[in-house]
Parts: C-alpha cells; sequence; structure tokens
C-alpha cells in the first residue's frame, strides 16, 4: 500500500472494507471504549486477541499495551502482568528509565 503525505497514522474510518466504524478514537470521543485505572486512561483500538489499548497519562500517550485471555503485555518489555494496571505502570517505568538513560548518554557524549 502507498502512502501520501495526506495519509496519517490517525486515520479515522477502517480502510479495509466499507464500513464507517472509526479507529484510533480519541479518549474524549464519547464512542471510545475506554478502561480508567488510576493515573492511566486506556483506550481500545482494534484487535480481538490480543485487544490493543494505548495508554494515556494524564493528556499524552506513552504508550500501547495488549490484552490477551490470561495477561497483559505492553509494547516495550514484553513481560506478562496480571493486570491492566501492572503492564500500563510497567510501560510508565520502561519510558522514564529510557529517557533518564538518553539523557545520561547525552551528558556523555558532551
Amino acid at each position: 500500500m502507498a502512502y501520501t503525505t495526506e495519509t496519517t497514522p490517525s486515520l479515522q474510518v477502517a480502510e479495509l472494507d466499507d464500513s464507517p466504524e472509526k479507529i484510533f478514537l480519541p479518549p474524549t470521543d464519547p464512542n471510545a471504549e475506554i478502561i480508567e485505572i488510576p493515573g492511566y486512561k486506556l483506550v481500545y483500538v482494534n484487535g480481538a486477541c490480543p485487544r490493543n489499548y494505548r495508554v494515556y497519562k494524564g493528556h499524552s500517550m506513552i504508550g500501547v499495551i495488549f490484552q490477551h485471555i490470561t495477561h497483559w503485555y505492553n509494547a516495550m518489555d514484553q513481560i506478562r502482568y496480571a493486570q491492566a494496571e501492572e503492564a500500563a505502570v510497567g510501560l510508565d517505568e520502561f519510558i522514564k528509565v529510557a529517557k533518564k538513560s538518553r539523557v545520561t548518554d547525552k551528558a556523555i557524549a558532551a
């Protein structure tokens, strides 16, 4: 599939068929399927098994987690978690460590 400059990853309508089903709904959309857990908001994207959720902390998306029948995991560490909250926190912690590592690498290079 060729992409043009007008195509963005935040498409609002599925292109695979003629259905007007919306995808990538923002967490403020009344039709978005949302799971709220302390400190995070999970917004369903797509999938059956695994189900894919974007993870928001405040107003910022921090990444993606996946729900299987028996566990959750995030897109960074691939560790199995029993709860969605644990997968979201694991993702958040991974990103914090990665940011600190990047800052340290820049300081060493300077």
